[in-house]
């Protein structure tokens, strides 16, 4: 049987197109969970690019306005519904929720719960829940870079591309990394060679330091860059675009410019030079639901265990209580931080 909820929870509502500080706070009861469900009291969850592309209804798929924003959750499990283990409740878990985390209780299927190793920081969890999740899969099952290769990661200082600089330089793959000068000893720190993306040389920089190409590119910028990142690749390098940063500020979300982008990827694939481009998506294979959950919750481990041995370095920019989210919203979109923006339980 279902565990009675009776809880009042507070959850941050983006009504509309707003900005940061047009996000509502509500509050409602929370009801007892379904079947297969669980309710997290939620510790932690945070600000990833997906929230600010959505605020700005350019995130491709999002719900209709208004909705509870929230990648992603840290929480420890209070009730749980038909049909799961009463044995969760009082454990610590992590989840990809996409939306919904943004709030002091989260319903979540119990097949998406990822067990949070002992004694890791519910912040630095979440902070490598879906970045890390990123990371790992861009980096081992896209590009598939071997030790002792060369890549290249656009925005070295971000929440995905900290995690990735990391992830790469424990494979034993040199790493070059873009970021705003204020940013560069932060970026030697994480293992990789900085170079100034605000440089208007900033490819031609780079290829001074690999003639030869590299062998894979991360490139969540998109835009007219895009072409110039595909020349970074040596024969048999692989371009992998997971986002449009170029475009955030552009209006509106027609699927044209996801369109041409797509196509642009896919044609570059039969040029005769031995090079692949792809458009990393985080929900490919969610139609197989059983086989996406089962990946995402292996990659996931995988990153957390090297968090809890202190290989991975969680980049925490800040930590903002909920009743704050328009706050860590702002700070997030200021592009003047290091690491990930945290949203953590109210005291």
């Amino acid at each position: 049987m279902a565990s009675p909820v009776t809880t009042l929870v507070t959850e941050i509502v983006l009504p509309g197109p707003v900005e940061p500080d047009g996000l509502e706070v509500r509050g409602r009861e929370l009801q007892a969970p379904g079947e297969g469900q669980v309710v997290l009291r939620m510790e932690a969850s945070g600000v990833s690019f997906a929230e600010q592309q959505m605020r700005l209804t350019k995130y491709y798929d999002q719900p209709p306005f208004p909705f509870v924003p929230g990648y992603d959750v840290v929480g420890t499990v209070v009730a749980t519904g038909a049909g799961v283990d009463p044995a969760l409740r009082g454990r610590r878990f992590a989840a990809v929720t996409k939306i919904g985390g943004w709030a002091s209780h989260v319903y979540v299927e119990a097949g998406d719960l990822v067990p949070v190793p002992e004694g890791v920081d519910v912040a630095a969890a979440e902070t490598v829940l879906v970045n890390g999740a990123t990371a790992w899969q861009m980096l081992h099952r896209s590009a598939s870079v071997r030790t002792g290769g060369t890549v290249v990661v656009l925005g070295a200082n971000g929440g995905v591309g900290s995690t990735l600089v990391q992830l790469a330089r424990h494979a034993g793959i040199r790493v070059i990394g873009t970021a705003s000068a204020r940013h560069h000893d932060a970026v030697r720190e994480l293992g990789a060679i900085p170079v100034d993306y605000r440089d208007p040389n900033m490819y031609e920089q780079i290829r001074k330091l690999v003639p030869k190409g590299v062998d894979a590119v991360f490139d969540h910028v998109g835009g007219p860059g895009l072409v110039q990142s595909w020349r970074l690749l040596r024969k048999g390098g692989t371009l992998v675009n997971y986002g449009a940063a170029a475009q955030k500020n552009e209006q509106g979300n027609s699927p044209l410019g996801f369109i041409t982008l797509f196509a642009r990827l896919l044609a570059w694939n039969y040029l005769p030079n031995g090079r692949s481009a792809l458009f990393y998506n985080f929900w490919a294979g969610r139609r197989r639901l059983d086989s996406f959950r089962a990946r995402l919750r292996e990659d996931i481990t995988q990153v957390l265990r090297l968090v809890a041995d202190g290989t991975v370095k969680p980049q925490i920019a800040a930590r903002i209580p909920l009743s704050r989210t328009a706050e860590a919203l702002a700070l997030a979109e200021s592009r003047t931080v290091l690491g990930k923006v945290v949203i953590i339980a109210d005291a």
